[in-house]
């Protein structure tokens, strides 16, 4: 399990890179300047579905790109792609499961197998939040989020003979393809620089019916962000070299017109 997850993280790294080298290509100079900032968002979210019987929350991680664009002073807009994040809930009751029309697993006697019923929804996520940032290096933000489906299946974790089973029962045809909703979250930027990490916390409540023809069954979760600017670090330190030089330049001006 540690080996394909080793892989998972180091292809979607892959991805990520390749991302970070077309929107370089596409943006130049401007990333990370003062009107512009451009990074990996990372973090971890637990959701659950509204109108079902169980109200446990199913806890993933997520993984994508942002940009952070100021509108005036302090207001900003963000956005990006999540493009590794989930929504779903977990423990899925009989309830739960004759509403879905999802299967329940027997063993070769007829007798019930043990274990855990959970709904997982992949999705690519994209934000459109107006953030606006304190003076103390926190920011507040709100606003509309989108999201597009592209997997979902019912997965079913059990133990046979000693061994960890796992079962996926996919149903993506019984799930709405586009979910929109609402936003909002808070955040701080550490180390108090352009180049420092931002740790944020943030809540989203859908107002489309994730599943079709259920009514009431709305996405919600609650997100612990992480923010890494890219670049930013080595744009600050271009600018300290040229500071640098420009004061070396105008030394050279000073002493060659003294010594005319």
């Amino acid at each position: 399990m540690k080996k394909y997850l080793l892989i998972i993280l180091l292809l979607v790294a892959g991805t990520m890179v390749q991302s970070q080298v077309l929107i370089t290509l596409i943006f130049g100079d401007k990333l990370n300047s003062d009107g512009l900032e451009f990074g990996l968002e990372g973090g971890g979210n637990w959701s659950n579905i509204s109108a079902m019987e169980t109200k446990k929350f199913t806890s993933r991680w997520n993984l994508g790109f942002y940009f952070d664009i100021r509108l005036k002073n302090q207001w900003f807009i963000y956005t990006g792609v999540l493009v590794k994040s989930n929504f779903g809930v977990s423990k899925l009751s009989d309830k739960d499961m004759n509403t879905l029309d999802a299967k329940i697993y027997f063993d070769n006697n007829g007798n019930r197998l043990e274990g855990n019923y959970n709904q997982k929804i992949n999705s690519f996520m994209v934000p459109a939040l107006v953030r606006y940032k304190l003076k103390n290096y926190m920011y507040v933000e709100a606003g509309p989020q989108f999201s597009l489906m592209y997997k979902s299946y019912v997965q079913f974790d059990t133990k046979v003979d000693d061994i960890d089973a796992t079962f996926k029962e996919y149903n993506k045809d019984k799930i709405n393809k586009i979910d929109a909703g609402v936003m909002a979250g808070v955040g701080y930027k550490l180390m108090h620089r352009k180049t420092g990490w931002t740790l944020g916390l943030k809540y989203y409540y859908g107002f489309v019916n994730v599943f079709k023809g259920i009514s009431g069954t709305n996405n919600s979760s609650i997100y612990l962000k992480l923010e890494i600017p890219i670049g930013a670090g080595e744009k600050a330190q271009k600018k300290k070299e040229e500071k640098k030089m420009k004061k070396e330049e105008k030394k050279k001006e000073k002493s060659s017109g003294k010594n005319n």
